[in-house]
C-alpha cells in the first residue's frame, strides 16, 4: 500500500505540474493579443507624433518660401529702380537694401534646406514604423487565428488532467492527501521528492538519521523536517511507474 501511495502522489504531482504549465499558457494567451495592441498603439502614438511635426515643419517651409519669393520681388524692383536714382546717396541706400535682402534670403534658403532634410528624415521614421506595424498586425493576426484552437485544446487536457488527479487522490489516504495540498498550497514545487544517502532533494539538506532509517523501512509517508516536503527513499521509487501519459491509454 506504501508503494502504491507513493507512486500516485508521484503521479498526482505530475498532474499538478502540468497543469500549471497549462494555466499558465491559458493566462498567457490573451495577454500576447493584448501586448501586441499595445505596441500597435504605441507606434500610432509616435505616428502621430511625427505626422504633428510633419505639419510644422511643412508650415515652416512653405511661410519661408512665400518670405523668399516675396523678398526676390522687391529686389528684382529696387535693381530695376537702381538705374534711375538721381543722386549717389540714394543709390548705396537702395544697395543696402538689396543687400540685406539678399542677405536675409540666403539665411531663409539655408533654413529651408534644414527644413527639408529634416522633413525626409522625419517621412522615413514615418515609413519604418509603417513597417513595424504591419508586421505586429501581422503577427497579431496569426496569433488570433489560433488562439481559441490553442485555448481549447488546453482547457480540454486541464478537464482531463483534472480527472486525473481525482483518481490518484482516491488511493492516497485523506490525512496525506490533505498534507500534500497544505504543502502544495504553500510552497514551489515539487511537493514529494526522493531522499539519496540522506539528502532530501527538496532542500539538499541531509535529514536526521532516525528519520532516514525510518523512511527506508517504507512504513509511513514522512515529511522532511526542514523543508516540510513529503519524501521517499530513492530505492523506493516505482520502477515503471505509470506516467500521465499511461494513465490516459
Amino acid at each position: 500500500m506504501y508503494q502504491k501511495q507513493i507512486e500516485q502522489l508521484i503521479l498526482l504531482q505530475a498532474v499538478d505540474d502540468e497543469i500549471i504549465v497549462l494555466e499558465a499558457e491559458i493566462q498567457q494567451a490573451p495577454q500576447e493579443l493584448s501586448d501586441l495592441e499595445g505596441r500597435v498603439t504605441s507606434l500610432k502614438e509616435r505616428q502621430t507624433q511625427i505626422d504633428e511635426r510633419l505639419e510644422v515643419l511643412r508650415a515652416q517651409q512653405k511661410k519661408l518660401e512665400f518670405e523668399i519669393e516675396e523678398d526676390a520681388g522687391k529686389i528684382k524692383k529696387s535693381k530695376n529702380k537702381l538705374m534711375m536714382v538721381g543722386n549717389t546717396k540714394e543709390y548705396h541706400a537702395m544697395m543696402r537694401e538689396m543687400d540685406s535682402l539678399e542677405r536675409v534670403n540666403r539665411m531663409r534658403e539655408e533654413e529651408k534646406i534644414a527644413i527639408m532634410e529634416e522633413i525626409g528624415r522625419q517621412e522615413e521614421g514615418l515609413k519604418d514604423l509603417d513597417k513595424e506595424a504591419e508586421g505586429i498586425r501581422e503577427e497579431y493576426a496569426a496569433k488570433k487565428a489560433t488562439l481559441d484552437e490553442r485555448l481549447d485544446k488546453a482547457r480540454k487536457r486541464v478537464d482531463s488532467l483534472d480527472k486525473k488527479r481525482k483518481k490518484a487522490g482516491k488511493v492516497v489516504p485523506p490525512p496525506i492527501l490533505g498534507r500534500y495540498e497544505f504543502i502544495r498550497a504553500r510552497i514551489s514545487h515539487p511537493v514529494i521528492v526522493p531522499v539519496a544517502l540522506g539528502v532530501c532533494s527538496g532542500c539538499n539538506i541531509m535529514i536526521p538519521p532516525q528519520i532516514y532509517n525510518d523512511l527506508q523501512k517504507g512504513k509511513q509517508i514522512i515529511a522532511c523536517p526542514n523543508c516540510q516536503r513529503l519524501i521517499y527513499w530513492q530505492e523506493h521509487a516505482p520502477s515503471g511507474a505509470p506516467s500521465i501519459q499511461d494513465e490516459e491509454e
